[in-house]
């Protein structure tokens, strides 16, 4: 029988960098706080990123096939907060924020560490998240600092 106590310690200990992941579908533009993330392949450069099935982020994922993620570094868990929560207008998270569209037309946070911008190339739909694997197309260093984890911010996402 599985201990729900012990899973959930445990599961939370599993480190987690802090990500903007901007998606787009047509000319609407939408992002939120991405920590399940990492790295799958050297060759193709895959990206894995899990996103929870009834977000508007995961509808606009599935009817483009991209992605970006913009890295965020220590400091920014102002940005972090602002993407974590759903907003009622698609685009409204990013009135205050300075982004720029890539090549994939995701929005790509200026300030951040940097970026990648993904192609889906497969998805597991199991369970309350997606994992969509993403063919990293293009990347960008905007600056060098280290990047925001979770474990720093005092939130709990996982378990």
């Amino acid at each position: 029988m599985l201990d729900e106590s012990a899973k959930k310690t445990i599961l939370r200990k599993i480190p987690h960098a802090l990500y903007i992941c901007g998606v787009k579908d047509g000319d609407d533009v939408n992002g939120f706080t991405a920590s399940w993330v990492t790295q799958g392949s050297f060759e193709p450069p895959l990206v894995v990123n899990c996103v929870k099935n009834d977000s508007k982020s995961h509808a606009m994922i599935k009817a483009s096939g991209v992605f970006s993620l913009s890295f965020l570094a220590e400091g920014q868990k102002d940005i972090a907060q602002k993407f974590f929560k759903p907003q009622h207008r698609v685009g409204n998270k990013f009135e205050d924020i300075e982004f720029y569209i890539g090549e994939t037309g995701c929005p790509i946070i200026s300030e951040a560490l940097g970026y990648v911008e993904c192609q889906v190339v497969g998805a597991v739909e199991h369970g309350d998240h997606t994992v969509f694997v993403g063919e990293v197309i293009a990347a960008g260093v905007h600056k060098e600092a280290e990047i925001l984890n979770l474990a720093s911010t005092g939130w709990n996402y996982g378990g």
